[in-house]
């Protein structure tokens, strides 16, 4: 009687092993951006609302708002890099890449986040245009449309863009190159709001 109890109680158990699933395998690794240059420990900066800048959520496609690296392989078709998978949706990393880099480059507060209570006259946001590789020209290419109010009521928008040329279509050069890309937009950005 007890072998047929411990059967019964272990039962249910083999059986629902088989129909629970915790995802595929988790990936060697993750992409992530790193800044060319992080303000330092103890760095700080006091600003009023005209001078301190927000940076308000930025959209994306559907096709970059999802953490893998899309690959442009004709006009009309997309696939997505075997392998290559984003830490989080690379329009947040994106956002908190240009935050920094405007953070190093001035004496400006920068508010990075999401908190609509922050007071700050200066606000960036925009729109990933593209994010990813190009299997025609063998090319990772980061296009941006910034936007932020101008003089008065005005509201200016500008494209940012940057391309790595000879990039092999694997992760290891992949993620290197739309890093350096990247930044290199970012620092277009920080200049531009000044």
């Amino acid at each position: 009687m007890t072998k047929f109890f411990k059967f019964a109680t272990l039962a249910p158990a083999l059986l629902l092993g088989g129909c629970i699933s915790f995802g595929g395998d988790a990936p060697d690794s993750l992409l992530t951006l790193t800044p060319t240059a992080t303000a330092p420990a103890g760095s700080g900066a006091s600003s009023n609302s005209g001078t301190a800048i927000t940076l308000i959520e930025f959209e994306a496609p559907s096709a970059l708002d999802v953490t893998r690296v899309p690959v442009q392989v004709s006009d009309t078709e997309l696939a997505y890099l075997e392998d290559a998978v984003w830490v989080e949706k690379p329009a947040r990393l994106f956002r908190r890449l240009i935050a920094e880099t405007i953070r190093t480059r001035s004496n400006r507060v920068v508010i990075d986040g999401d908190d609509p209570g922050v007071l700050a006259d200066n606000r960036l946001t925009g729109t990933m245009r593209q994010f990813g590789y190009d299997a025609r020209t063998s090319s990772v290419v980061v296009v941006f449309d910034a936007v932020r109010p101008g003089e008065g009521s005005d509201v200016v928008t500008r494209r940012f863009e940057a391309t790595v040329p000879g990039v092999l279509p694997e992760t290891a050069s992949v993620g290197p190159a739309l890093n350096q890309a990247a930044n290199d937009v970012a620092a277009q950005i920080a200049e531009w709001v000044g």
